[in-house]
């Protein structure tokens, strides 16, 4: 897919903070003229996490083909279609799709945006839409009414919780359960009538609960992502020494590979990464022709990271006062950071957007020491990621 434009970078911004998960496919001039689209990987890897449609599952021919309801969006008007989903008889069987009616809102190497709600497709032309007009008109139209479904729709539990929080905070200062600093985190839970336990699982449906005495944790402009290191099974260096001595410098006194490694450009030591949707990995490639293609990670091991390192929170000031010599806790300011949309983050990496960083250094013993690789998104790209925080009063 081609780079996409700042206009079409904002557009994705603003539906991200409308909680909108979505996949893009460019369909060329041969495919509207076909009427055919090759399912790319990343739209095989949305349609399998959303849980619509599996292609490895379908079988080829005609007679295996999958028909979904499809809707249009042209701005105040849509267009009822259907989406094809089916795998040829010839070659291999490469997986399509299409969508009745595209050609009417599409022209060559514009970028489709593709979501799900309703059971139906929702689909409309990013490049030539005016997404934010349309969002915040003061004119209500059926994509202003999709966007406000599925936010509503995602923000139900969060909204939940958020009543509960303020029926407890209305209740005033309410005395701690406990003489801890843990307590403040403790007394809400009880309060809220969740059990206190060990378990890794969020607290209250998916929703991870943060309590803090009069202060707020910073999270804004957060860059790093996560670590990760490669799947060596899967990768022809078994270990961050074959890097280091491979690509490694000196430096001073020091031996090491300090690099950013992206998938738009080669850098000096002429590593660059690479997105491979059909088998759904992320290869570090070196110019070196006796190198090549060295190290792998899953897409599925990198989304499962995303995931756990940057959960559904729910991050709650109290203020702390001391009543007949007990500490009491007024609850009264949350920040709901929202989890990211994992199906843009293979975008982003294809845009060159999210990077990577190998900071690896040969060790006073000889071995080689790796805080990495940990992927790194550009500022410009957070809120493609990620929604940003909403901040409620209690009181």
């Amino acid at each position: 897919m081609r780079k996409l434009t700042d206009e079409e970078q904002e557009k994705i911004k603003l539906l991200t903070k409308n909680q909108v998960s979505l996949t893009l496919i460019e369909p060329t001039e041969t495919g509207l003229k076909k009427s055919i689209m090759d399912a790319t990987g990343s739209v095989r890897s949305y349609l399998k996490s959303e849980n619509i449609h599996d292609y490895e599952l379908q079988k080829q021919g005609t007679e295996s083909k999958i028909m979904i309801p499809a809707v249009i969006h042209t701005g105040f008007k849509t267009i009822k279609s259907q989406a094809s989903l089916y795998r040829p008889s010839t070659k291999k069987g490469d997986p399509r799709i299409w969508f009745y009616g595209l050609t009417k809102i599409a022209d060559p190497n514009d970028i489709i945006a593709i979501t799900y709600y309703d059971d139906s497709f929702q689909v409309f032309n990013l490049t030539k839409l005016n997404v934010n007009a349309l969002i915040n008109s003061s004119i209500q139209n059926p994509f202003q009414d999709l966007i406000n479904a599925i936010n509503n729709t995602e923000n139900e539990v969060a909204f939940e919780l958020l009543a509960m929080l303020r029926k407890i905070a209305s209740a005033g200062p309410i005395p701690s359960m406990v003489d801890a600093d843990t307590s403040v985190g403790r007394t809400l839970e009880t309060a809220l009538g969740i059990d206190i336990n060990s378990s890794k699982k969020p607290d209250y449906k998916g929703i991870e609960l943060k309590s803090f005495r009069n202060s707020r944790t910073n999270r804004t402009n957060r860059k790093n992502l996560f670590a990760q290191v490669p799947d060596w099974k899967l990768s022809k260096f078994k270990s961050s020494g074959e890097i280091l001595e491979t690509f490694g410098y000196e430096r001073e006194e020091d031996f090491k590979l300090y690099c950013t490694v992206s998938a738009i450009t080669r850098n000096s030591q002429g590593l660059n990464l690479r997105l491979d949707s059909d088998i759904k990995q992320l290869i570090e490639n070196s110019d070196k022709p006796e190198v090549g293609d060295f190290v792998v990670w899953t897409l599925d091991k990198l989304h499962n990271r995303l995931r756990e390192k940057h959960k559904e929170t729910f991050w709650v000031e109290a203020e702390s006062t001391r009543i007949n010599d007990r500490e009491h806790f007024q609850y009264k300011l949350v920040e709901h950071t929202k989890k990211p949309i994992t199906t843009q983050f293979d975008l982003l990496i294809d845009q060159g957007i999210i990077t990577l960083d190998h900071l690896i250094k040969r060790t006073k013993t000889g071995g080689a020491k790796e805080k990495g690789p940990i992927f790194k998104i550009k500022p410009e790209g957070i809120e493609l990621l990620f929604p940003p925080s909403e901040n409620y009063s209690l009181v």
